[in-house]
């Protein structure tokens, strides 16, 4: 007489087996998550998705759309280049409708300044603190129906130092600067 021995899965082995495809998959769906959020967590990375979106609303619209700074909300904005302006409750002053509102995190906005530049270098510059600050700035930058954009820098003023980013004024990208041939880190080590 022969016996048959039976291989299966026990019960515990089933379980261990799903629990750990549960964990797998929470981690798996937890960390996409967070890639497809694409939350700026810096005052820099909501200054890239401003002009991201301000880009894009113009491709949409197909007309001149308006970046600005808010220096009061600490928020940039876009603007539609084609709506009326209103009156404000006082009478006198302007408002424009915002079509988007990017605020930057108050954490880091708190003695933030951010100034859109003319795309020239060298124009009007004041020392402060030891920092050479630009000084000529323009009231907004445009962003253009065939995905272009007005040439500018943003100037980024924060504890008395200044940071700025160049915009490629084709694809409305980072520029890439040339390295100061003085600086340390350009230098050749003979």
């Amino acid at each position: 007489m022969t016996r048959f021995w039976r291989r299966a899965f026990t019960l515990l082995e089933v379980l261990l087996s799903l629990a750990i495809i549960a964990l797998l998959g929470s981690v798996l769906i937890g960390g996409a998550s967070n890639l497809l959020n694409e939350q700026p967590v810096t005052s820099d990375q909501v200054f890239w998705k401003a002009v991201q979106e301000a880009r894009k609303a113009a491709l949409k619209a197909e007309h001149d759309i308006r970046l600005k700074f808010d220096v009061e909300k600490k928020q940039f904005v876009l603007i539609d280049g084609l709506a009326p302006s209103v009156l404000a409750a006082d009478g006198f002053t302007l408002e424009e409708t915002p079509l988007k509102v990017l605020p930057i995190a108050p954490a880091l906005a708190t003695d933030l300044t951010v100034e859109f530049l003319a795309a020239v270098k060298g124009g009007n510059t004041i020392l402060v603190g030891g920092v050479l600050i630009e000084a000529q700035t323009v009231p907004y930058v445009t962003f253009y129906a065939d995905g272009t954009c007005s040439a500018f820098r943003a100037q980024f003023t924060r504890s008395g130092s200044a940071q700025v980013l160049t915009v490629d004024p084709w694809t409305c990208a980072p520029m890439l600067v040339a390295a100061d041939p003085n600086s340390l880190n350009s230098r050749s080590v003979r």
